[in-house]
């Protein structure tokens, strides 16, 4: 019998997370949007932390739409700064909206952010077989370019790593270990 991938410290928020949405082929674009602005704020944090405040999150940031989310202005990101229900790191906040500008960007040339990213796993997910959590990597060759290729279109916070933490959760590439249970459902 196949069993969950065993997070280490998981907490049941994190293990609902695991079990329905992470590795899951994401293709909508403020869905891709939402898990690249989480990704963003959790740089330097654990998911868990940045999980905990995605309710937060979606109400801060007007639900990812990144049409709003551009046209935010000095006022608004201070608001943003003064809310206890997200991460308070100007830097952060800042990228937020110059991503979602960069974002709108990549969608008016490619047709959807989706077929952007996409196109760097080839339109189909990458289904790893590791054994081990050990085994997984922090970054990837995918990741390397996704990463070299949003800052060369102005994103910030989109290192590879952050890069291939994006991919993982939206169903770019398959992580799960082989003998979780989601790993053939997330094929």
């Amino acid at each position: 019998m196949k069993t969950r991938c065993d997070w280490p410290g998981s907490n049941a928020l994190m293990l609902a997370y695991h079990d329905t949405e992470w590795g899951v082929p994401a293709h909508d674009d403020r869905t891709l949007l939402e898990f690249l602005l989480l990704d963003n704020a959790q740089a330097g944090l654990s998911w868990s932390t940045i999980l905990n405040k995605r309710e937060n999150y979606r109400r801060a940031f007007d639900h990812f739409d990144a049409e709003k989310i551009a046209r935010y202005d000095e006022g608004k990101i201070a608001a943003l700064l003064s809310d206890p229900g997200i991460v308070r790191n100007r830097l952060k906040v800042a990228s937020a909206v110059s991503n979602a500008r960069a974002f709108l960007a990549v969608r008016s040339e490619f047709g959807s952010f989706d077929a952007y990213v996409w196109g760097f796993v080839g339109g189909r997910t990458i289904r790893n077989a590791w054994e081990t959590l050990q085994d997984i990597p922090a970054t990837s060759p995918e990741s390397d370019a996704l990463s070299k290729d949003l800052k060369r279109r102005g994103f910030k916070f989109v290192g590879s790593t952050i890069c291939y933490a994006f991919m993982q959760a939206t169903g770019l590439v398959n992580d799960h270990l082989v003998s979780c249970f989601r790993y053939t459902q997330c094929g």
